[in-house]
């Protein structure tokens, strides 16, 4: 939900909707923390996606980076959108393979896949390895000739491109733990290895730049770069690269002064800075695929808190303190996000209290929003922190042994469980008891 709430979000209770469902019977039938989804949101940016591409007349592949939200449900939902997604590890893979997604559509991410992941792609036959390293190189190849089965594989790059992000999120820059680098001639080496492997087939390159990215130069840059390989690989192996993949990590809006560029502007720049180069070089275009993430359920996420205690220290700050905190989003303390937030239950009254919102975990840094302009709080007043539908639930911990929160898709005014909330026995299902002698 954008922090630009429109009156069609409010119903004549003063109540926040999600999806159309009112949010105080939300908390009421599911609890609080929780994580509702509109769902209709979700499935209106993967269409602009589509339409964006549509548009351009180009061959396009949209693959959602799952690791933003990976649910059963949200497998099914990506499904029923009809396009492909990508997956990090063998966790990911298995929901998906449980919720019925077609595996040949799936694009497998990691830079240190074991060999008992790597088995589980090939036995499921997964569309394309993204393959990271040298070392995943020699363990495809012995894989792939001791079963005698090919697999699609792309190489991950690193184009040299630092983009203007948190260090934490920034993937493209020479000095990353991720794909083979451009300068050093690693990737060159790569591929030589790769045209080399009989059951090794080469469908494309791909890179990532990093996440929530709100300027074009580094997507320009990063498709020049591509394409530079593309001409050199044609010239230098004879081989035409197919596919050009260049990820994800477009922006969004999580605060009133952030102003994120629409995805049709990076996507466009990224179009036609690769035609003018394929033209130019009299090639033909390669098929484009992006890695959305963040920009698919971001802003479709809502998270919902039960105000408890309060503490006015005169002068310095006024806490309002909810249910929930890093458990349910460690994004404010790992890397300093930013989210605006609401009185769900109150969204008609004035915002004249400023007051930062801390979490229940015991760690002084558990603090989920600065200097919010609310409404006066009271305990059992409901707080939406807004945009919080990437990286949230995917990042969830037990920290101090509170259970993770339960999840909701709302569409057209219904609501449906997506994920139960952990309950206590659930976090103590995994523990053995100490053998006594």
């Amino acid at each position: 939900m954008s922090t630009q709430i429109e009156a069609t979000d409010i119903n004549n209770q003063g109540h926040l909707l999600i999806g159309g469902v009112d949010s105080v019977t939300l908390a009421n039938d599911y609890g609080t923390p929780l994580i509702a989804y509109d769902v209709s949101e979700i499935r209106q940016q993967i269409q602009h996606f589509k339409k964006i591409f549509d548009r351009a007349k180009v061959k396009h592949q949209i693959s959602y980076a799952s690791k933003a939200f990976a649910t059963v449900a949200m497998y099914q939902l990506v499904k029923q959108e009809h396009i492909h997604c990508d997956v990090v590890s063998g966790g990911e893979m298995y929901t998906a393979l449980k919720a019925g997604f077609p595996m040949d559509k799936i694009s497998f991410h990691g830079n240190n896949k074991s060999r008992a992941e790597l088995e589980f792609a090939l036995e499921h036959k997964v569309g394309c390895i993204i393959v990271d390293n040298f070392h995943e190189i020699d363990l495809l190849q012995d894989l792939t000739r001791a079963s005698q089965q090919p697999v699609n594989i792309m190489l991950r790059v690193t184009p040299g491109i630092s983009a203007h992000t948190h260090e934490y999120v920034m993937t493209g820059q020479e000095d990353s733990k991720f794909g083979f680098d451009i300068k050093s001639g690693q990737a060159q080496e790569a591929m030589k290895k790769v045209l080399a492997a009989p059951f090794l087939n080469p469908i494309g390159i791909h890179c990532h730049i990093g996440s929530q990215i709100f300027s074009i130069d580094g997507f320009v840059l990063a498709a020049q770069k591509m394409m530079d390989l593309v001409l050199k690989w044609k010239k230098d192996f004879a081989f035409d690269v197919p596919i050009v993949n260049l990820g994800g990590g477009f922006g969004i809006q999580y605060t009133d002064d952030e102003r994120p560029l629409q995805p049709e502007v990076f996507i466009q720049a990224i179009i036609d800075e690769m035609k003018s180069i394929a033209a130019k070089n009299e090639i033909d275009l390669p098929e484009i695929w992006i890695e959305p993430g963040r920009s698919i359920v971001g802003t479709a996420g809502v998270s919902l808190y039960t105000v408890g205690s309060h503490k006015n220290i005169p002068g310095v700050r006024n806490y309002v303190a909810v249910d929930g905190g890093m458990g349910d989003n460690i994004r404010p303390a790992l890397y300093q996000a930013k989210y605006e937030s609401v009185v769900a239950n109150k969204m008609n009254e004035p915002a004249n209290v400023t007051v930062s919102i801390a979490g229940k975990y015991c760690e002084s840094g558990d603090m989920l929003a600065w200097n919010q302009k609310l409404p006066a709080t009271q305990p059992g007043d409901l707080i939406a922190l807004l945009d919080t539908g990437a990286y949230g639930y995917s990042m969830a911990s037990n920290y101090n042994r509170n259970p993770r929160p339960a999840v909701v898709f709302c569409e057209n005014g219904k609501s449906q469980l997506v994920v139960k909330r952990e309950s206590l026995a659930d976090i103590t299902a995994l523990d053995l008891s100490l053998n006594e002698s």
